[in-house]
């Protein structure tokens, strides 16, 4: 079955966001990334400094973890509209995001980075969930350039963004961030390059 909706994990300063932009261009499908937290922000009345503050990049305790442990985002009778106001603030959230991703993948073929959307979308056979990595001189140059993040602290800032996403991942998921079972296919932009990596992922959708 050809693959319409392209799913897109990666790690910090790794290029995904490019690559997802540019594959979505080429395709001539809609792009979500940033775009989704204006949406969550529209349908919920939060800010969307606060979705960004206690979504992805919300650090999870391992006592909140504990504490959350039964919670599935992905459960329609624990998300439903009706008791989402009984969640804490980080699950409301992801309750949101949820039923967003899988409205966007019920009107047609786009590209989705981030939010879990692999695991959302797990059970649809039109998926192909990718992976991006890239090698730690590379994203260090990346986050220097593109994040406008200083360079004695681009490390740093690397390391702390991952380490939310995979504790993101890892509390809505129970599954390991970047773990290659998790997806269809792992790229390794410092080896292949962006264009490559756009490339090769075009081939699997046309």
């Amino acid at each position: 079955m050809k693959k319409k909706i392209i799913t897109i994990g990666r790690q910090c300063g790794s290029g995904g966001h490019t690559i997802g932009k540019r594959v979505a261009e080429q395709l001539g499908i809609p792009f979500y990334d940033k775009k989704l937290v204006q949406i969550v922000a529209e349908r919920s009345g939060l800010s969307e400094e606060t979705i960004q503050q206690h979504g992805e990049y919300h650090t999870h305790s391992f006592l909140y973890n504990i504490a959350t442990k039964g919670y599935s985002a992905y459960a329609s009778s624990q998300y439903s509209a009706g008791n989402r106001q009984d969640m804490r603030l980080p699950d409301q959230i992801n309750a949101y995001q949820t039923e967003l991703i899988q409205e966007l993948a019920e009107k047609g073929p786009c590209v989705i980075v981030g939010r879990c959307a692999d695991y959302i979308l797990h059970e649809r056979i039109d998926c192909l969930h990718l992976f991006i990595s890239a090698d730690l001189p590379d994203r260090i140059r990346r986050v220097i350039a593109e994040h406008r993040v200083d360079a004695a602290a681009a490390e740093g800032h690397i390391i702390e963004r991952d380490r939310k996403r995979a504790n993101y991942y890892k509390h809505l998921t129970d599954q390991v961030w970047g773990m290659a079972k998790n997806y269809d296919l792992c790229l390794n932009s410092s080896r292949l390059g962006i264009d490559l990596c756009t490339g090769l992922i075009c081939c699997q959708c046309q």
